[in-house]
């Protein structure tokens, strides 16, 4: 996972949380979407600056946080008394030397909370207490029952009420692994297709998810397949003329596999 975007990136990342492709950006911004394309381009483009205020306005961000100055989108110049973070690590954030990005994602996960009120007891030692409570009634059982019993020691009952002693420590190691690991696989998740995340290997599973993408993206059956086939040759169908996606679809129409497909719908059914 990056530690900073570039301005292409962010762009992109806004465009698809809107769930929108750059024809409906044009009708929804008024900006061409040859510009568009070329802003989201590794090859980029200096976006003027009547456009840039336009995409600030339509993503809802500041000027700043689209040519990446800033990682908040709307706050901005939060005093740090009001943050209440301490110098180091004030330090540790401006340092570089971990990722800032990933640490915030961490902390809005909506698992954090959590992880951070069951690490607060654990420190404080709120709980300490009740787990000796138990742990000695537990035992005051086990041992009353070894004295009526002689031949209870080490038998399933007296091993029960050894067993049902949890450490205090244990348990709650327990829960703040258990609750980490989900806020990791929730992170991971959400950046497997990033293209900084390690690749899959397989051929068949990429041209599968590729085609999962296209399939759930708006447009007709041929421009999907398009898409498909595009996308295997690092070509983004989104970024062709309108000529040349009309180009695409006839010579795509013409094919039998095409015309029968039962995912086509424009087919004649019988």
């Amino acid at each position: 996972m990056k530690s900073r975007l570039t301005i292409q990136e962010r762009l992109k990342d806004l465009r698809k949380e809107k769930d929108i492709n750059l024809e409906k950006l044009e009708e929804l911004t008024g900006i061409s979407k040859s510009a568009l394309g070329s802003y989201e381009a590794n090859d980029y483009k200096e976006i003027s600056h009547g456009n840039l205020v336009s995409l600030a306005d339509f993503y809802g961000v500041s000027v700043d946080y689209l040519l990446c100055r800033t990682e908040n989108r709307k706050l901005s110049n939060v005093s740090l008394a009001e943050l209440h973070l301490s110098d180091d690590m004030v330090e540790l954030l401006k340092s570089g030397n971990i990722n800032n990005r990933l640490l915030c994602e961490i902390a809005t996960n909506d698992k954090f909370v959590r992880l951070m009120t069951d690490t607060e007891i654990y420190i404080d030692g709120h709980a300490t207490a009740r787990f000796r409570d138990i742990n000695e009634s537990l035992e005051e059982q086990r041992l009353a029952l070894i004295n009526q019993h002689r031949h209870a020691e080490g038998d399933l009952y007296s091993e029960t009420l050894r067993a049902g002693q949890i450490g205090e420590e244990d348990f709650f190691c327990h829960i703040t692994h258990k609750t980490w690991d989900s806020i990791l696989r929730d992170i991971r998740n959400a950046h497997e297709h990033d293209i900084d995340s390690t690749p899959d290997s397989s051929a068949a599973k990429k041209m599968a998810l590729e085609i999962q993408r296209a399939l759930s993206s708006p447009g007709d059956y041929l421009a999907k397949m398009w898409k498909v086939i595009l996308s295997m040759l690092g070509i983004d169908y989104d970024k062709l003329t309108d000529d040349e996606q009309k180009v695409l679809k006839k010579v795509l129409a013409k094919s039998p596999a095409i015309k029968n497909s039962p995912l086509n719908f424009r087919r004649k059914r019988k």
